[in-house]
């Protein structure tokens, strides 16, 4: 039995195809993104990786200091913003006043910040949704009524600030280390205790001040519609596909051979060139939301296939694969993360992704929303 429609959500047939084609994709990043840093127990190199790789994992390693790690959530962050501008618009087209719909958008970043802080102290402490959430109630009047010089404005400071942060968390010691040390506590209390120490002082303030910018940069984009309408933008698409992956490729370089061994950095030189990582990885972001923008104008029918069903369930999508991820690594439950290499468990992170995947292809043919997305809606309308 197929089960009522949400009257207040927007039809699947409604939706623009491209965001959400970018979601789902953008899961499987984030899955690559999250599993390396719930690996413990070994001495540490850069970003969270072990030190010490064999030589598939350097391979592996290197492949996503270039494509993944410092790329995946800036895309997050241009869709959240992206999607916040989407509901922006809906509500003002439908007669709405700014005033509430700012107080609208506030909300569903409070909803947003309280599902982060669940989901970090219950699960993964380097949790991006209440980072999310907290970016969204503190810039709800610029994405609901900012100009585009705002916006823009907005999204080139969040761009040096996330440079900044990136130089700073490397300059002592050259590895700007993101590992969740959490994840080898054995003890469960002692591990919640800290979990919600990561998760205030990494899933929150730190990113937030990573993220904002890609979030304006998203309600920038929403604004001239380029992923609402992404025929009418191919050029642009191509142009900033091809430019952003490439300079995320050429930025990520410098880190890529160190964590494969094959260089070795001092903390000042560390710190710049993980500053020049956060920098292309937000290149990196934007082009990867156009490459998804031209692969929606390459598909037929409004429903996108796997990666549509998966991106209109993003955020119960999220949430899932940190179940599987904490059911798995962390000491506290199987402690598999002591044991796997770097590239067991992006073998494991892509293979939570497929599974995910399956499971949103099935609560599409039924008709379902996702659990996360029915309890935001909650959370936000009451």
């Amino acid at each position: 039995m197929t089960r009522k429609a949400d009257p207040g959500a927007t039809p699947a047939a409604a939706r623009a195809l491209a965001p959400d084609l970018a979601r789902g994709g953008m899961l499987l990043l984030i899955a690559l993104a999250n599993a390396h840093v719930l690996l413990h127990g070994r001495p540490l190199g850069v970003r969270g990786y072990p030190a010490e790789l064999d030589p598939v994992s350097a391979v592996v390693a290197a492949a996503q200091l270039v494509l993944v790690d410092g790329r995946a959530y800036p895309l997050f962050a241009v869709l959240v913003g992206y999607g916040v501008t989407q509901l922006a618009r809906r509500r003002l087209a439908g007669g709405a006043e700014p005033g509430d719909v700012t107080s609208l958008v506030r909300r569903r970043g409070r909803a947003l910040l309280l599902i982060g802080l669940v989901h970090g102290l219950l699960l993964f402490p380097g949790d991006i949704i209440g980072a999310y959430g907290l970016t969204t109630v503190l810039l709800a009047g610029i994405l609901v009524a900012g100009t585009v010089v705002s916006l823009l404005t907005t999204a080139v400071v969040g761009t040096v600030v996330a440079t900044f942060v990136a130089f700073g968390s490397a300059a002592t010691d050259g590895r700007g280390t993101s590992v969740l040390f959490s994840s080898g506590v054995r003890d469960p209390l002692t591990a919640l205790v800290n979990r919600a120490i990561e998760w205030g002082l990494i899933g929150v303030l730190s990113q937030t001040l990573g993220v904002f910018g890609a979030v304006a940069f998203g309600a920038w984009a929403a604004r001239l519609r380029i992923l609402d309408e992404p025929g009418r933008h191919r050029a642009l698409l191509a142009r900033v596909a091809a430019g952003g992956l490439a300079a995320a490729v050429l930025g990520g370089l410098p880190l890529a051979l160190a964590a494969a061994g094959l260089w070795t950095m001092g903390p000042a030189v560390g710190g710049l060139v993980h500053a020049l990582h956060a920098l292309t990885g937000y290149a990196g972001g934007l082009g990867y939301a156009a490459l998804f923008g031209l692969l929606a104008t390459r598909i037929r029918g409004a429903g996108g296939g796997p990666l549509g069903a998966c991106g209109r369930r993003s955020l119960s999508c999220y949430l899932g694969q940190s179940v599987v991820f904490a059911a798995l690594l962390p000491a506290w439950t199987l402690d598999l993360g002591a044991r796997l290499t770097v590239w067991q468990v992006s073998v494991l992170a892509v293979g939570t992704w497929l599974l995910i995947l399956v499971l949103a292809v099935v609560a599409e043919r039924r008709g379902e929303r996702g659990p996360a997305e029915r309890l935001l809606r909650r959370l936000t309308y009451g």
